[in-house]
């Protein structure tokens, strides 16, 4: 008898970057790889990634990835030195990487990492996306939809009970 395949429960999300959306008006996504080293790799397996605090620029027609925390672990190596902020290359296609600095150039758009996942292919993958700065009356604006949400779904919640 053939035995059926174990469903896998594990997330394939890395880190997310959750401050994104409250501080930025995300208009259009791009998957890149990152070029990483082994120490890294082992590091985001564990999930010890901070993308809070990241950021993209484009230098020489290349994409580079500043101000993400990656943790090393203790047991890493021990005939390196790890630098858990370095500066870690984005790799992405010419046609993607032209859009991008055309964005970023003319327009005035901010490149912002958003989450970081497994693909399919067992390669970490950083989802970056173009945006636009909230203003601090578009921050409030967003605060106060999500509060009426809430307060909508404890009313009809209460109601139906």
């Amino acid at each position: 008898m053939a035995q059926a395949k174990k469903s896998k429960t594990l997330s394939n999300t890395i880190a997310l970057n959750k401050k994104s959306r409250f501080d930025y008006f995300l208009l259009e996504r791009f998957e890149v790889g990152l070029m990483l080293q082994g120490w890294e790799v082992k590091s985001l397996r564990a999930k010890k990634v901070q993308l809070s605090d990241a950021y993209i620029l484009i230098k020489n027609n290349e994409a580079w990835l500043f101000g993400a925390l990656i943790t090393p672990l203790a047991t890493a190596s021990t005939h390196i030195i790890p630098d858990p902020q370095r500066t870690r290359k984005l790799l992405l296609h010419r046609a993607q990487l032209d859009t991008l600095i055309g964005a970023v150039e003319r327009k005035g758009q901010a490149l912002i990492p958003t989450a970081m996942y497994w693909s399919k292919s067992n390669k970490a993958k950083l989802e970056i996306a173009l945006a636009t700065g909230k203003k601090q009356h578009d921050k409030r604006a967003t605060e106060k939809d999500r509060d009426w949400g809430r307060e909508k779904q404890r009313v009809m919640k209460s109601h139906k009970e």
